[in-house]
């Protein structure tokens, strides 16, 4: 995974009339308690040379691999029916999560075992063919950059701000404020983030700072818990490295790419520009399309 090094956070957040909440308090919502919970079932496994990959529930939207050798590290990578590639850093111990984002299809699964350096060696290499039964499975489950879990302290919160509202819609928005208003961007990490850098929900919560990839993992953790699929979308904004992310609502499909409300249209925000700018100068950015060029999806 390359360095994240955008300094603007773009986040969706659609409202239904401009200047007014689009959700008052009521009856209507069902907040979630119990999260989805990945699993290595061991029906579909290939395995080799100290590696495991199982493909149990890749129809689910994800696969999860394991390493029990002695290097420091592995690389996985995944090729999907798209030609994407998503490159991954994972380490010894239990099975990691990893979605599968380009639908169904063929997927090539390789691992990598470190040697030195920058210098890796495949020590497993599989073809999984795929058919989704749940087409936003990799956008709900939990993975390796959008962990959580029931004990989450982010997935406590999303409880709390769930039982506040009225409708989906209603909690974005409230997970939008809440993170907007409490969580500063870090600057000195930004300048200094490791190359392998993984997300850390509870953390960023914790410490109230973190770069555009915390952010954007941060909320999707607290919209998937709470039954709204959600991308964290990696790509560029203006000339860096950045993360987003991107909603499903029902009524209205992806809620992606979309600038402004215009009585009937939805809008986004980005709450990084929102917290140090005037509301003119965060439209005139986001309004740009060619400022934000999307590659990954997790």
């Amino acid at each position: 995974m390359k360095r994240i090094t955008g300094v603007i956070l773009a986040l969706l957040i659609m409202m239904l009339l401009a200047g007014c909440s689009s959700d008052p308090p009521g009856e209507g919502r069902t907040t979630r308690t119990a999260c989805l919970v990945p699993s290595a079932d061991g029906t579909v496994t290939f395995a080799g040379n100290n590696s495991s990959v199982d493909c149990s529930n890749t129809s689910e939207g994800y696969v999860m691999v394991r390493y029990n050798g002695d290097a420091s590290k592995i690389k996985i990578q995944i090729t999907g029916p798209g030609g994407t590639t998503y490159t991954y850093t994972s380490f010894p111990g239990d099975y990691q999560t990893f979605p599968l984002t380009e639908g169904s299809g063929s997927y090539r699964i390789a691992v990598f075992e470190h040697i030195e350096g920058i210098m890796y060696s495949m020590i497993l290499c599989e073809t999984a063919d795929v058919q989704l039964s749940n087409e936003f499975g990799a956008f709900l489950y939990p993975n390796q950059y959008v962990w959580f879990t029931e004990s989450s302290e982010a997935v406590k919160l999303g409880c709390s701000l769930s039982d506040k509202t009225s409708t989906d819609l209603g909690y974005v928005e409230k997970v939008y404020e809440y993170i907007t208003e409490k969580i500063e961007y870090d600057y000195d990490k930004a300048e200094d983030t490791p190359v392998d850098y993984i997300p850390d929900i509870d953390d960023t919560l914790k410490t109230g700072r973190g770069i555009c990839f915390d952010y954007a993992s941060l909320m999707a953790s607290m919209l998937r818990s709470q039954g709204i699929p959600t991308k964290l979308v990696v790509g560029y904004s203006g000339k860096d490295y950045h993360a987003w992310i991107s909603v499903y609502l029902e009524e209205t499909g992806w809620v992606d790419d979309i600038i402004q409300f215009n009585g009937q249209d939805w809008s986004l925000m980005d709450p990084t520009l929102g917290s140090s700018n005037s509301d003119d100068s965060v439209k005139a950015y986001i309004s740009d399309d060619s400022n934000y060029r999307a590659i990954y999806f997790y």
